[in-house]
């Protein structure tokens, strides 16, 4: 369930980038970097890239690499793939989640918003003030960093993002968990804003396969 989770709240983190950076925003000014970041959301509606993901220990010491695709889109659609070092799937149609491990021929069914409870997740469906004001947003010279305020529970430390200044945006992002653990996704082949099939946020689970739903009763 932790590795599902971190799926989770890559994703979230990689939605809370969009496209242009925080002071060059349609050439608009804004009071505060959360207002920025909130603006940008806005006009983030789908994302595909291909993915390098390089994973540290909090000693800094590598210890996975991996590699896959992703592909986003509003509100709440999700379709990430790991090619390695494990062949995994983490769909979401905006309700229900799948996660496929295709090497333990196991499917984990979850309610979507059960993923996001503890995470900047919420951030990119909500405009409620409480929520926003549960997280610092940084302006970076390349882009933004997110952090709780303290209190609040969360599965994430920091997240870094990083621009690479065109309209394809986003470079790079770390993600920091409370252990210390890091994962840095670098980002290639980027789509912004295109139409997607919603299909492609759809699973059929395959035949033969352990399931296990726990999307009831949540």
């Amino acid at each position: 369930m932790k590795k599902i989770k971190s799926l989770a709240l890559a994703v979230s983190c990689f939605l809370s980038a969009s496209f242009f950076t925080a002071q060059s925003l349609a050439g608009e000014t804004f009071t505060s970097d959360s207002q920025a970041l909130q603006a940008k959301l806005a006009g983030l509606k789908s994302f595909q890239a291909q993915f390098i993901q390089q994973v540290n220990d909090a000693q800094g010491e590598s210890i996975m690499q991996g590699k896959g695709n992703i592909a986003l889109q509003q509100p709440m659609m999700i379709r990430w793939q790991q090619a390695s070092p494990d062949d995994t799937l983490f769909v979401s149609n905006g309700d229900k989640t799948y996660y496929f491990d295709s090497f333990a021929e196991q499917v984990t069914i979850m309610k979507t918003h059960s993923l996001i409870d503890s995470t900047p997740f919420v951030l990119l469906t909500s405009k409620d003030p409480a929520q926003w004001q549960k997280y610092h947003v940084a302006g970076t010279d390349k882009g933004f960093s997110v952090t709780p305020n303290k209190g609040v529970e969360s599965q994430v430390e920091q997240l870094d993002i990083v621009f690479s200044g065109n309209e394809s945006g986003l470079a790079s992002l770390l993600v920091k968990d409370s252990s210390g653990q890091s994962s840095t996704f670098t980002f290639s082949d980027a789509k912004v804003n295109e139409s997607l099939t919603t299909s492609l946020f759809e699973f059929t689970i395959p035949d033969g396969v352990e399931i296990d739903d726990q999307s009831q009763g949540e």
